[in-house]
């Protein structure tokens, strides 16, 4: 279902990411190409996501990504930062923000996994301690639909 609704949006979508580390994921394959040096690869989904975007964006749509990363950064957040280029590329607004060692994490972020689609549905991912996936839970609560809109707008700034 939350595949549907990202393919679907009408006019934003918007992740935040708070984990160090991903296991399990499609991205399996590309993290140990460029672990092993090699260029990490735009796999069939990437290309697909990447034309969505840009029409969504060329259309006056708003796609963005934030990623909380902490310092000092891990081998997977170098990956990640470095993965994001074809969806920059494409449209999509990636920001990271930067928590240095020993500093406390923004009181105005979640810990907390999401997608907002149309900042009228969430979708809370679950990850286990290592980053492996658990699950997404599609959230109902007006409040909480609220309070990550507002996570989000912080993040323009």
């Amino acid at each position: 279902m939350l595949l549907e609704r990202l393919a679907g949006f009408r006019y934003s979508l918007f992740r935040l990411e708070t984990l160090q580390v991903y296991r399990g994921s499609s991205e399996d394959e590309a993290f140990a190409a460029y672990r092993a040096g090699r260029s990490i690869p735009v796999t069939p989904e990437l290309r697909e996501w990447c034309a969505r975007v840009h029409r969504r964006v060329s259309d006056g749509c708003a796609v963005q990504r934030v990623h909380v990363v902490t310092e000092p950064a891990t081998e997977y957040i170098d990956f990640e930062v470095a993965s994001y280029a074809p969806n920059v590329d494409a449209g999509e607004d990636v920001r990271i923000i930067r928590v240095a060692e020993g500093h406390p994490w923004p009181a105005d972020v979640p810990h907390q996994d999401f997608w907002l689609v149309d900042a009228t549905e969430l979708w809370v991912m679950a990850y286990a301690e290592d980053g492996a996936w658990l699950g997404v839970e599609h959230v109902r609560d007006l409040g909480e639909i609220v309070a990550a809109s507002h996570a989000r707008d912080k993040r323009r700034a």
